[in-house]
């Protein structure tokens, strides 16, 4: 049996993964993680680790020995007033690169980046082409040029996931389905705009892709992950709307730059608000990738977005009802 390693086992991407190794027989698993799992059964595999702590974390690859590595530790949040605040994306990574070169039995590690290395409506040149618009993504982009400049001898691979939604999620998308639900929701006049979204499940079975795909298929190469057709915001909300019989109004666009004006101010006084300037254009800019060098290795997506859709939506309802 293999022995899996994740460090955030405890995120969104994490307990999906968990969930999958442990339907699918991968009895040794290990989550470091310094938040308690999402899910009851998955408090046996967890252990209370900061990547930033390199003795413990030199201590748990000592005494576990895994055979691969997915690495999705990271803060994600775009509140961070410095670099420095993100320090467990920049010293967590070297910390895990420096310790990992006592597991003995290492096969492969998938390093997991961000989308937002680039901002949204930027097409990059290449992968070694970074242009960030938020400190997170600036500390994603350090992360990803640590692990290049060290170019470890195992197998490993960088994923960058796009705007993952499922289960178990967290900001923005699981705000955007409780928005629609609630009613708030509205078409923005004519203005739509096509991202690469991805359910969770496509996601894990992309993951799992580059786990097990040959070595040269995936050898220090980076990927993409997401669903192979980017949609509108505009389609997705009216599936959920059609679901749940709702009806979504068209509302003039200057209304929402007024609205992510007041946000703007309210965030000014620490008060959370659903729109921000900031958000308005990240929910107005083309941010298509190119998923075609995942495709090539995870060519069948196993869910599709209004299957995907109504599992979301059946989770909401019974978090909701706790």
């Amino acid at each position: 049996m293999s022995k899996v390693l994740i460090t955030g086992g405890s995120g969104f991407i994490g307990t999906n993964l968990i969930e999958y190794l442990i339907n699918h027989t991968y009895d040794e698993i290990l989550n470091i993680d310094i938040t308690e799992p999402k899910i009851k059964s998955h408090y046996k595999f967890w252990k209370n680790v900061n990547l930033t702590d390199k003795k413990d974390l030199l201590n748990v690859i000592e005494g576990f020995q895994p055979d691969y590595v997915i690495h999705l530790g990271a803060r994600t949040d775009l509140n961070g007033r410095c670099l420095m605040d993100y320090d467990a994306n920049i010293t967590g990574v070297s910390n895990l690169l420096d310790t990992l070169n006592y597991a003995s039995n290492l096969k492969r590690v998938i390093f997991a980046s961000s989308m937002y290395v680039c901002e949204p409506g930027y097409i990059p040149r290449d992968f070694d082409d970074y242009a960030p618009h938020t400190l997170y993504g600036k500390s994603k982009v350090e992360t990803e040029k640590i692990i290049k400049a060290r170019n470890p001898q195992y197998t490993w691979s960088i994923i960058r996931p796009t705007s993952i939604w499922g289960p178990w999620f967290g900001e923005p998308y699981n705000r955007f389905f409780h928005i629609v639900l609630s009613h708030m929701y509205f078409h923005m006049g004519k203005r739509a705009c096509k991202k690469t979204y991805g359910y969770i499940d496509n996601a894990i079975y992309q993951i799992m892709s580059i786990l097990n795909a040959e070595p040269e298929k995936v050898n220090r190469k980076i990927f993409y992950i997401g669903d192979y057709e980017a949609y509108p915001i505009t389609t997705w909300a009216n599936e959920i709307a059609a679901i749940e019989g709702i009806h979504i109004p068209n509302i003039p666009f200057w209304c929402f730059k007024v609205v992510g004006w007041v946000g703007d101010l309210l965030k000014k006084f620490s008060i959370s608000f659903p729109m921000t300037s900031f958000r308005l254009h990240n929910m107005t800019t083309d941010n298509v990738h190119n998923l075609d060098p995942i495709k090539e290795i995870a060519p069948n997506l196993p869910v599709s977005r209004i299957e995907g859709t109504k599992a979301t939506l059946d989770w909401i309802h019974k978090q909701d009802k706790k």
